[in-house]
């Protein structure tokens, strides 16, 4: 059986708090910028991950899409703000298929 020091547990912080001491509370500005930020990085990994597990390049899906290998790039480090037309249009490229499933 494993034994926790209570008085160390006492000092841990939840990912919350930390969050909250660092961009402020969930309704402020600063932490509703971060939320973004960390949704653009988030969906960019997503995109990412599947571009690569298809073996495709930057440059392969830029020209898939008609765009710009940069805005891929920027794309997946979460750098710029994705309308949804062209996330769906990238997902589309990309094979990722958001129908609902009935069971």
């Amino acid at each position: 059986m494993i034994h926790f020091d209570e008085k160390k547990l006492e000092k841990l912080h939840t990912a919350s708090e930390l969050l909250d001491e660092k961009y402020g509370k969930e309704e402020t500005v600063s932490r509703k910028k971060f939320n973004e930020k960390a949704r653009a990085y988030y969906y960019g990994e997503i995109l990412r991950g599947r571009r690569k597990e298809l073996k495709m390049t930057q440059k392969e899906l830029a020209e898939k899409i008609g765009t710009a290998r940069s805005y891929i790039a920027r794309i997946e480090k979460g750098e710029t703000d994705i309308q949804l037309s062209s996330f769906l249009r990238i997902a589309d490229a990309l094979r990722i298929d958001f129908s609902p499933v009935f069971r």
